[in-house]
């Protein structure tokens, strides 16, 4: 095996070579899915090229391909995680469906009214929500430890929450907030001292630690294959045999049995009895490579490269003298959650992608974590084996050039506004016309220049009246929180008021609002919004969660004035 080069690694991963808004893409958004080499990629389109077919079933020899490449994936994932057997090794889409799995063939048949369900405030929603849902089900109660100083599960408090009444333990291996691993194994030890079952999340864990069940000794073990350089859509649920033998099918249909009648039907063995239906074979297949990709990388050499990684980001990042972190100390992975008192999280982040740069930002599917951390939400860095250095550093020059700067020029720079509430009689930005917005951007013809222009929009936007923040006004489906009210006259021509904590939602409402104030809903009903924001260039650069939010902001708009 030859000694681990972050380099040649790098080359692996041809979506690496990409340009976005110009700019060389800066990938730091790993926690949430990882990229995939070229040999995962290729293996993807060999098996429908060459052996698509369906496993199991069929009496041929593209069947008899297709299942082996499947099953060799589960060999491969036994021995990456050091089960006892293959029959232990379940494939779900995700760690979500592992999740759910397990709390409804096991939970659901076995819990009782006043058992206890044990999670910890760092859990990601897939490990709390399937376990509400259950606990309704059958009357059990949630326990929730609370985390120490640098974010992990506390190790004092586990007696105090893990007690007679528990039944099972539920919580991550490592945070996709926090980046530091959790004390998993005391954790396990006090939860069996109870006759407890524990099921450990490793969906953050199993891309950066060598992850062994047996010397865990945990019940469950769950992951997903998007995190380790797979495809997405496919996942592992690990269960010790003897709980996976008792517990019901969690999905009925074909393959899951051994024999149907109108009058009984029995169930296959492990581990088909929990894999109904057709599976997702190429993705399965496709993960298979994914694991003899890792197999052949010099594993101590990799875990060395994401140390230097970690060690020298959270220096860098430390060097930022307004930001703050979420937690003391530096994390076990590349891993940083921090915000930047003054800027938005959601604006940080848009700035960061007009120059290329892809990171998280919000609540990371945590919410009760962040309310535990009483912030709102927080910017999130997670990097890979396959970044860099200069990556790095580019990132950082970045976020000081956005703490120090501040926003000047365009049309609007000159505008004399006080820091005064807007009103319906309000002038300046929310009377904006569509001619001013496209004479804006013709100007701008970078990505980094449009979102330039929609910062400025959103800086020199007049605030809305505190009283009408109201959870009537509040714009639904926008991430950043974001209000907007109307007003009709006698001539039936409507005027809005709208803002919101981000500057750049705050930019894309008063673009939105220069094309429906001060017209009628007939006026505003036929103007083309999408054709809007395609002539001006925006459509096509918007991310998910700001698309996402414009349908938002149109909807609302739409609801107001058929009210």
């Amino acid at each position: 095996m030859e000694k681990f080069s972050d380099t040649h690694f790098r080359q692996q991963f041809p979506i690496l070579k990409s340009r976005v808004n110009g700019h060389a893409l800066v990938y730091f958004d790993n926690a949430a899915t990882t990229q995939k080499p070229a040999c995962v990629i290729e293996r993807y389109q060999e098996y429908y090229q060459q052996s698509n077919a369906n496993v199991h079933r069929a009496s041929h020899a593209l069947s008899a391909s297709a299942t082996a490449d499947y099953e060799s994936a589960r060999k491969r994932v036994k021995s990456l995680i050091n089960a006892n057997a293959e029959e232990e090794i379940i494939w779900t889409k995700g760690s979500t469906e592992s999740i759910n799995l397990v709390a409804q063939s096991w939970g659901r048949t076995t819990l009782q009214p006043g058992d206890e369900i044990v999670l910890s405030y760092s859990e990601h929603h897939a490990n709390i929500v399937p376990w509400q849902i259950v606990a309704k089900q059958t009357g059990a109660t949630i326990k929730v430890l609370p985390l120490g100083k640098t974010g992990q599960i506390a190790i004092a408090d586990l007696e105090g929450y893990i007690g007679e009444r528990t039944r099972i333990v539920c919580v991550g291996h490592i945070s996709n907030v926090i980046g530091r691993v959790n004390p998993i194994k005391e954790v396990i030890r006090v939860a069996k001292k109870h006759q407890a079952l524990t099921l450990i999340d490793g969906a953050q864990a199993i891309a950066h630690l060598k992850v062994d069940v047996k010397d865990l000794d945990c019940d469950f073990y769950v992951f997903s294959a998007h995190k380790m350089y797979g495809p997405t859509g496919i996942g592992v649920l690990y269960g010790k045999r003897a709980l996976l033998d008792k517990m019901p099918p969690y999905q009925a249909g074909g393959e899951m049995i051994k024999t149907v009648s109108f009058e009984q039907t029995t169930f296959n063995q492990l581990p088909h009895k929990f894999e109904a239906g057709t599976p997702n074979i190429a993705g399965v297949i496709a993960f298979g490579s994914a694991l003899e990709f890792l197999e052949q990388q010099d594993h101590l050499g990799l875990v060395a490269y994401e140390n230097a990684l970690t060690s020298y980001c959270f220096s860098e990042l430390s060097s930022i003298p307004t930001l703050k972190f979420l937690v003391d100390e530096a994390p076990d992975i590349p891993l940083f959650s921090f915000t930047l008192p003054g800027h938005h999280n959601h604006d940080i982040a848009a700035a960061l992608d007009s120059v290329g740069i892809a990171v998280r930002a919000g609540h990371h599917c945590t919410m009760p974590l962040m309310q535990y951390l009483n912030v709102a939400g927080c910017i999130r860095l997670s990097l890979s084996a396959y970044n860099s250095v200069q990556e790095i550093d580019f990132v950082i020059e970045q976020l000081k050039k956005l703490t120090q700067t501040v926003i000047t020029g365009s049309k609007l720079a000159s505008l004399s506004l006080d820091n005064k509430a807007a009103s319906f009689s309000s002038p300046e930005i929310a009377r904006l016309t569509v001619d001013d917005i496209y004479s804006m951007f013709a100007k701008a013809k970078s990505w980094d220049s449009k979102h330039r222009e929609i910062m400025l929009l959103g800086k020199k936007q007049l605030p809305m009246a505190v009283e009408n923040k109201t959870p009537l006004s509040l714009i639904a489906g926008c991430e950043s929180h974001a209000w907007l009210v109307s007003d009709i006259n006698a001539a039936g021509v409507y005027r809005f008021q709208a803002d919101s904590e981000a500057k750049v939602i705050r930019g894309l409402l008063a673009i939105i609002l220069a094309a429906v104030d001060n017209k009628t809903a007939a006026e505003i009903h036929a103007f083309d919004m999408n054709n809007y924001f395609s002539d001006l260039g925006l459509l096509q650069h918007l991310s998910p969660s700001r698309g996402n939010g414009v349908r938002a902001i149109v909807h609302k708009i739409q609801q107001l004035i058929t009210e």
